[in-house]
């Protein structure tokens, strides 16, 4: 079990989702006491912002490709557009 950020950034972001879906998981079963629930959510939580940083880090570097040859981003279409 990772438990410190320190050793998520070794982490995929793929890694990452799985471990937060189980943190999910857990704490809506309503099965861990209290105390480890806390626990479980600040493990949720580094996960979520490692998560997010992979995702972020993602999106930089599609703006970089998609950039034009004088370095300006160009027309960046969102992944959810439906007209692409």
């Amino acid at each position: 079990m990772v438990d410190s950020p320190a050793e998520f950034a070794g982490l995929s972001f793929e890694d990452a989702l799985r471990a937060l879906e189980d943190v999910v998981r857990k704490l809506e079963s309503g099965e861990v006491p209290l105390d480890d629930s806390i626990t479980l959510y600040e493990r949720g939580e580094a996960l979520r912002r490692h998560c997010q940083a992979r995702l972020d880090a993602a999106q930089a570097r599609i703006e970089r490709i998609v950039a034009g040859a004088d370095g300006r981003v160009g027309t960046v279409q969102s992944f959810d557009d439906p007209e692409r």
